[in-house]
């Protein structure tokens, strides 16, 4: 039986909903769609926002021979045989410009391509370079981390964000399951912005008890819950509690919702990432040391790999959660970048500015500079101001 989400999956633009800073009018990818331009791209985005869908319309808008792959269960062989595969010309399409017949394009879209090791990578990298494939990678995380620079390079970066509270209202209504108002609001509250945990949710309720009520959902979530873990409300709360606990300096909870995430299938480098920008954000100028440490576990994550590094993880999680702590580098940076979104490129004190020719040094830049002078070489107008504040008494 068809799945409701794929039932209800839109077939064009015209039926897609949210994504409108990328979809949307004049949205880069709707021109791209409307235009029929041919290009390999990353989604990246929360799970259930709508990263298949879209390329789905993609493909169909250029008349392409869509293959869909999962990073999960893939491999380099299944990469060859999409290559391989022969074209079929009586598919093709004719080129406006040529008059010739072509054959359609092949487009791959690779779902959780951050699961795609380095070498799998390269593997695809030179089928993207020559173009005999165009890429659609699809991720929950961010690519800059996860996907290979050259490959990333060839290919442009679309961030989806999670679906608005009317966005899902919306698409709930679509399935065309009655749903009363207060069952609504706790399943919009509960997907948390992810379309497919609400659509699945309607469905299994309907099987399981003919009606959706707000009790029915419930009890279907009570049964149905550890599906969403590691993709729904449950990940991103463990994760929570996960860096809640060692800012308190609880090592044992901290260690515990450690454990959780590795038994649950949670991507170590994930847990490995968040724990670099905690020792910065977290404990910072209290123990620096913290931040060699929290890069020395990442690196071991990937180089050692599960389930060894799990141990390279509990230790670095001790580490951190006793650590002092001290937020005042990360109060300093949010303090200042404030003032620079509200304030704008305010002027530069001339005496501080380089003066590389000659006209500059006639305007009077790098003029009245002293090294370690204790003047403050903030811009004039937020000349005294004190963005690092740190407290003694922090831990």
């Amino acid at each position: 039986m068809e799945p409701l989400a794929n039932k209800i999956r839109p077939k064009s633009l015209k039926d897609y909903v949210g994504q409108d800073h990328i979809v949307g009018p004049n949205g880069p990818l709707r021109r791209a769609i409307e235009d029929k331009h041919l290009f390999s791209f990353v989604l990246w985005g929360p799970p259930g926002t709508g990263k298949t869908t879209l390329a789905k319309i993609y493909a169909q808008a250029l008349d392409a021979r869509l293959y869909e792959l999962s990073a999960v269960s893939a491999g380099k062989d299944d990469i060859r045989k999409i290559i391989e595969e022969p074209d079929n010309l009586l598919e093709g399409r004719r080129n406006d410009f040529t008059g010739l017949v072509e054959p359609k394009p092949k487009l791959l879209f690779l779902d959780e391509i951050h699961r795609f090791n380095k070498a799998q990578q390269d593997f695809l990298l030179p089928y993207v370079e020559s173009g005999k494939l165009t890429l659609i990678g699809a991720t929950t995380e961010n690519p800059s981390f996860e996907v290979i620079s050259p490959l990333l390079s060839r290919c442009r970066v679309f961030v989806l964000k999670s679906l608005t509270e009317k966005d899902l209202a919306t698409i709930i209504k679509r399935t065309k399951i009655k749903v009363p108002k207060d069952a609504l609001n706790w399943l919009i509250a509960l997907a948390n912005g992810d379309a497919r945990i609400a659509i699945t949710a309607l469905e299994n309720t309907r099987q399981l008890y003919g009606t959706v009520t707000l009790e029915n959902l419930r009890k279907t979530f009570e049964h149905a819950f550890i599906r969403f873990d590691k993709k729904g409300e449950e990940h991103y709360d463990t994760i929570s509690a996960f860096i809640k606990s060692m800012r308190a300096g609880d090592a044992d909870a901290a260690i515990y919702y450690l454990a959780r995430m590795i038994e649950g299938g949670e991507d170590p480098k994930f847990i490995a990432r968040r724990m670099v920008v905690f020792a910065s954000e977290d404990i910072g100028l209290a123990q620096p040391t913290a931040l060699v440490v929290a890069n020395e576990v990442f690196r071991a994550v990937e180089t050692i790999g599960l389930p060894e590094a799990a141990i390279n993880l509990a230790h670095g999680v001790a580490y951190l959660s006793l650590a002092a702590k001290d937020r005042s580098a990360y109060d300093a940076l949010r303090a200042a970048q404030e003032d620079v979104r509200s304030l704008g490129n305010i002027p530069i004190p001339l005496r501080i500015r380089n003066a590389p020719t000659k006209l500059m040094k006639e305007l009077k830049y790098g003029e009245g500079y002293e090294k370690y002078s204790a003047e403050s070489y903030l811009p004039e107008k937020i000349k005294g101001k004190k963005y690092l504040k740190r407290n003694p008494k922090s831990k």
